[in-house]
């Protein structure tokens, strides 16, 4: 009998939550604790609330993207992916080009960083050869605030 409830014990201790890594709600993860919670996670990501000093901006097309270091393929950067009409909705709100509004600010940044593949390209086709990038993609203006100026 004794064996029966130490191994419905330990049956039950087993089945006790874990906390879940693709969740993250602090805002003091480091740039590479979350690049490492990202790689761990892959293919899926990590939920959670972050903070970002911006020290370079750029856009693709309409997309606008913010890097947290100068070089945006930098393995330490982190990407913030911002949508055309999110772009658009910034500019309008803070009366700037928001390629140059947000650099040297810290925002917050409330989704889900994933790790993507990044193609090398060359004359215009994809090579073999790519490295990951880390990236929140921001598809509405509540995802995104701006902490210090």
């Amino acid at each position: 009998m004794k064996y029966i409830t130490l191994f419905s014990v330990l049956a039950l201790s087993a089945c006790s939550a874990v906390p879940n890594k693709s969740e993250v709600s602090q805002r003091s993860t480091t740039n590479m604790d979350l690049i490492a919670l990202t790689e761990q996670s892959a293919p899926k990501g990590v939920v959670g609330t972050y903070q970002f000093h911006i020290k370079a901006a750029g856009a693709q097309g309409n997309w606008l993207y913010l890097n947290t270091e100068t070089d945006y393929r930098d393995r330490r950067s982190i990407t913030i992916s911002i949508k055309p009409n999110v772009a658009a909705e910034l500019e309008s709100k803070y009366g700037q080009p928001v390629e140059t509004f947000f650099i040297d600010k810290t925002i917050e940044v409330t989704g889900e960083a994933k790790r993507v593949t990044i193609d090398f390209m060359s004359r215009g086709r994809a090579t073999n050869k790519y490295y990951y990038q880390t990236h929140i993609n921001v598809s509405s203006l509540k995802q995104l605030r701006i902490i210090e100026s």
